[in-house]
């Protein structure tokens, strides 16, 4: 048995890569690989020697004769040669030069080669998808090449509903790409005919919230006009900031216009209603118990709103919410205690702007 180095894992002494991580395990000692590698660490060249070249002999000496040796025969006479230039004798050869030092080259690892299967291995199992080999049902990666042996399986297709948010999604191929590009378009067109449509309402809602996080400021008039008034009761009365003073009318019907210098975001109205906010005097003339109040712009446009007061002494608030005020007109209306020698009264009129 071989241990990964990696995961620890068993693997059997012919495997080269780990079955649970696939990891190289290094060349086994069964592999061609690895027998030829030994043979060839086993071999060695020899260096040949130098070879050493025989003494010259010379034509005056002769070499004697043994004793027992019969006499040889007489050579036949052949012609006399016309002597030639003798030739020099051979030079030894050179000593073998010293070895010179080499740097020694990188260190490579080898490549693993994927090994033939031997005939007595197992045959049967799973086939690796890239060299064909089998393997064992456990293995997780092939024992010969380390290809992954367990097959991936395909994404499912998404639902169209979960490619339309968020609009970064990568849509896989055929999984509601028309379809979302429809849902975009119609939330596209509802947000412009919504914000077409109710602007003016948004726009309202933004300033009524702005109204009730800001802090008002009471804002006075330049200018006060009635239509009818009685001595010594005019309409100049209603914003003296006293509410023992009042603007006197012999009858229902008149009315009293205020105009303000500049534009403002007419946010509150009190309005103390009788002749005074003491119990006392309230009681003494006649009351008002209903208001139309018509505001102008700044651009000419005039809006109405109708007030209903309560008949009780103390200021009443009302709240508005209109911008751009130039002016306020009040209409008094449906009169209570009204007879003779009594006259309807209204105390004080306050007017507030926002912050």
């Amino acid at each position: 048995m071989r241990e990964c180095p990696a995961c620890g894992a068993s693997n059997e002494a012919t495997d080269d890569f780990c079955w649970n991580c696939g990891s190289y395990l290094g060349w086994s000692e069964g592999s061609a690989r690895g027998r030829g590698e030994a043979a060839g660490a086993a071999a060695e060249p020899e260096r040949p020697e130098p070879a050493v070249a025989p003494a010259p002999r010379t034509e005056d000496a002769e070499a004697p004769a043994p004793a027992s040796a019969p006499a040889p025969a007489p050579a036949p006479e052949r012609a006399p040669e016309t002597p030639g230039p003798v030739a020099p004798p051979p030079e030894p050869p050179a000593p073998p030069a010293a070895p010179q030092p080499v740097k020694p080259a990188k260190a490579v690892a080898p490549r693993p080669v994927v090994r033939p299967l031997p005939a007595d291995e197992d045959a049967s199992g799973v086939p690796c998808p890239v060299c064909r080999t089998p393997n064992p049902a456990y293995r997780r990666f092939c024992r010969k090449c380390a290809a992954p042996l367990a097959a991936v399986a395909a994404p499912e297709r998404l639902p169209w509903w979960r490619t339309v948010w968020p609009f970064r999604r990568r849509t896989r191929g055929g999984s509601g790409r028309l379809v979302r590009l429809l849902v975009i378009l119609a939330v596209v067109l509802a947000l412009c005919a919504a914000g077409f449509l109710l602007l003016p309402a948004g726009r309202q809602l933004i300033e009524d919230t702005r109204d009730k996080l800001g802090t008002p400021k009471a804002v006075s008039p330049s200018r006060v006009t009635a239509t009818a008034q009685l001595p010594g009761h005019s309409a100049r009365l209603t914003t003296d900031g006293l509410t023992n003073r009042y603007w006197a009318i012999p009858g229902k019907g008149a009315s009293v216009t205020y105009s303000f210098a500049k534009p403002f975001r007419f946010v509150d109205l009190i309005v103390t209603n009788g002749a005074s906010k003491n119990a006392e005097d309230y009681g003494a003339q006649a009351r008002a118990l209903h208001l139309d109040m018509d505001v102008t712009s700044e651009d000419g446009q005039v809006r109405r709103k109708e007030i209903d007061l309560s008949d009780k002494p103390g200021p009443q608030p009302i709240t508005v919410g209109m911008s751009g005020v130039t002016t306020v007109r009040l209409t008094l209306g449906a009169p209570v205690g009204l007879s003779a020698g009594r006259h309807i009264a209204l105390a004080e009129v306050e007017f507030f702007q926002r912050t």
